[in-house]
């Protein structure tokens, strides 16, 4: 009897603590939404679904991050590589077992490397340093590593943000966000319109341009599907296609990007991205 009755105090004092911690980390979240100056309603939205997603400070204390990409086009071509970032000075780093879409003219496995500072391209062991293709390896390391922290840094600085409205899609309410970057050079910039749901407070799916491939009047659309590691909500899974700014489907051909074996705070060396 004396056990049960400790057992049933355990527990309560046990739930009493988790109860505490909630509301502990409830109230830190809100004193750091007081310190911040939102913009407008769209950049409060944002910053909540970061807050869920887990924020660009989380990815930091974990380090760095080594997972296998798959990328495969409708008609079955498929790049296959492991990718490792460092997330302090968004280093990258990409080894090509497979690569039918990118720099398919190489027969044999590739290496791409952004160290914070420099591309470079390393094919059978040796260094390539053709401009056209460093080129492509830096459009490919940029955005292999954007779209693994993307919601993360919707929060970078200078970054606009524009409430569009709200809209019913298959039965879910979403808070339609629009992101552009100020630059300032006169050219135009990326464009994303997320579809924040009104309950999850995720991105279930977003419209971008690829102002780099000529992708500006006409917006791709992004489904994305999330995994959980390490307290992070990783957008594992995506898959893309052809769309207008209703967000209305115009081609079901969808390009998928797939990650898998997704492991935190590993063992790697800087050496690796020089």
């Amino acid at each position: 009897m004396k056990k049960v009755i400790y057992l049933i105090a355990l527990t309560i004092i046990m739930a009493s603590c988790q109860s505490k911690n909630s509301k502990k980390e409830e109230a830190t979240n809100q004193s750091q939404e007081e310190k911040i100056h939102f913009q407008n309603k769209a950049h409060e939205l944002v910053y909540k679904m970061v807050q869920k997603t887990g924020t660009y400070d989380k990815l930091k204390a974990l380090k760095n991050v080594v997972y296998t990409y798959t990328y495969r086009t409708s008609d079955q071509e498929e790049d296959v590589s492991i990718e490792k970032y460092i997330f302090e000075g968004e280093h990258s780093l990409g080894e090509y077992s497979k690569h039918e879409r990118t720099l398919s003219n190489l027969k044999g496995n590739i290496i791409q490397k952004y160290n914070g500072d420099t591309f470079s391209l390393e094919h059978q062991n040796k260094s390539i340093n053709d401009p056209e293709l460093l080129h492509q390896v830096e459009f490919t390391r940029k955005t292999n590593f954007f779209w693994f922290t993307m919601m993360q840094k919707f929060l970078d600085p200078g970054i606009e943000y524009e409430y569009l409205r709200k809209e019913t899609v298959k039965e879910n309410e979403y808070d339609i966000v629009k992101i552009s970057y100020k630059l300032n050079d006169g050219n135009p910039s990326d464009v994303y319109h997320l579809y924040i749901n009104s309950k999850t407070l995720l991105v279930d799916q977003f419209l971008f341009t690829v102002v780099d491939h000529g992708i500006i009047n006409k917006p791709l659309i992004m489904e994305v599907k999330y995994e959980k590691v390490n307290d992070i909500l990783v957008p594992s899974y995506r898959r893309y296609t052809k769309s207008n700014w209703k967000g209305e489907i115009l081609k079901d051909e969808w390009v998928e990007e797939i990650s898998t074996n997704i492991k935190f705070n590993q063992v790697i060396n800087k050496e690796e991205f020089k």
